[in-house]
């Protein structure tokens, strides 16, 4: 059950990210005429509620399951990998050699971590 909430938060993470990036372009906050205005798509809603139940899973199942200072680096290192790629595989983003760099020395930290 460990692994498999982990696995939720990722994808709940990522996702809503992902979901929320993709429909920024048409989310729109204004105040005129002292009326307040907000929209969004349906697509940011889905990222919004993704995010919170990420959040949710994190404070109150991981937090109490595993050691903050071993899980934390892991599945924020993790994360960050996978946001990197889902920009480049969806959103077409690019990575220079910096980028690049970053990404190893994350993985090989994740590793580091694991070496008991």
């Amino acid at each position: 059950m460990k692994i498999i909430s982990i696995i939720i938060y990722l994808i709940l993470t990522v996702g809503g990210l992902v979901l929320v990036k993709s429909g920024a372009e048409t989310t729109s906050l204004a105040i005129q005429n002292g009326t307040f205005n907000f929209s969004m798509q349906l697509k940011v809603m889905l990222g919004f509620i993704a995010y919170v139940g990420s959040f949710l899973i994190y404070t109150f199942y991981i937090i109490k399951k595993f050691d903050l200072s071993y899980i934390y680096p892991i599945i924020t290192g993790i994360t960050q990998v996978l946001v990197v790629i889902a920009g480049i595989l969806l959103f077409k983003e690019k990575l220079n050699i910096y980028g690049i760099v970053g990404i190893i020395l994350i993985i090989l930290g994740v590793i580091f971590l694991n070496i008991k």
